[in-house]
């Protein structure tokens, strides 16, 4: 596999690679100051990707970047990475692109969506719908029958209680307690979770 982006998230993306026998052959990284990482080169910036450099899935934490990526590489083929260690029901869906981390648990009949991060040791519990570009942080708690819109960010160790509707750019502050529906492009953060402003759309 390829991966877009030569920083730190691309080593766990290497070690997930390595627990399911799989290996990466090179690296797309718009600094063009990094050359490899972990011995495997950086072959070049994004636009040096080519057909030929599939399958491949983008190792990058910001969410509005890898939404960019897929933007410029109409010809991309991508594929999920779950960590073996993961805990995903077989009734779960998980689009292309995603990463699962280690130490996650996915329960039945939730949906993931393409591009995700389901970052170490994250709950996403029963019947859950998480969009597009989202990313879950390390020890998230999602409840049962919660919808999250695409691109939002969900900070490490925030809880989100059951049947709640998250909006679509949303930022959940580490640590956040969610009791309330959150609109498109809020920022929550505190326990119970308040909105203190919003995001650029």
């Amino acid at each position: 596999m390829y991966l877009f982006g030569a920083s730190g998230h691309a080593k766990v993306i290497i070690d997930i690679l390595k627990s399911q026998g799989g290996t990466v052959k090179g690296f797309f990284d718009d600094d063009v100051t990094r050359l490899e990482l972990g011995g495997v080169p950086v072959i070049g910036i994004t636009e040096d990707h080519s057909a030929v450099h599939n399958p491949c899935l983008i190792a990058i934490g910001n969410n509005r970047i890898r939404k960019n990526v897929v933007g410029r590489l109409p010809q991309a083929v991508y594929q999920k990475a779950i960590h073996t260690s993961a805990i995903v029901a077989e009734s779960v869906h998980v689009g292309e692109g995603t990463a699962v981390m280690a130490g996650t648990v996915i329960n039945p009949d939730t949906s993931i969506g393409e591009h995700c991060i389901i970052n170490t040791s994250a709950s996403v519990d029963h019947d859950c719908e998480v969009g597009d570009f989202v990313h879950i942080a390390p020890n998230v708690t999602l409840c049962g029958g919660i919808k999250v819109g695409e691109g939002t960010f969900i900070g490490a160790g925030a809880t989100v209680i059951p049947n709640i509707s998250i909006g679509k750019w949303v930022t959940i502050g580490a640590g956040a307690v969610v009791i309330a529906d959150v609109p498109d492009y809020a920022v929550v953060v505190g326990n119970p979770g308040q909105i203190i402003k919003y995001n650029t759309p």
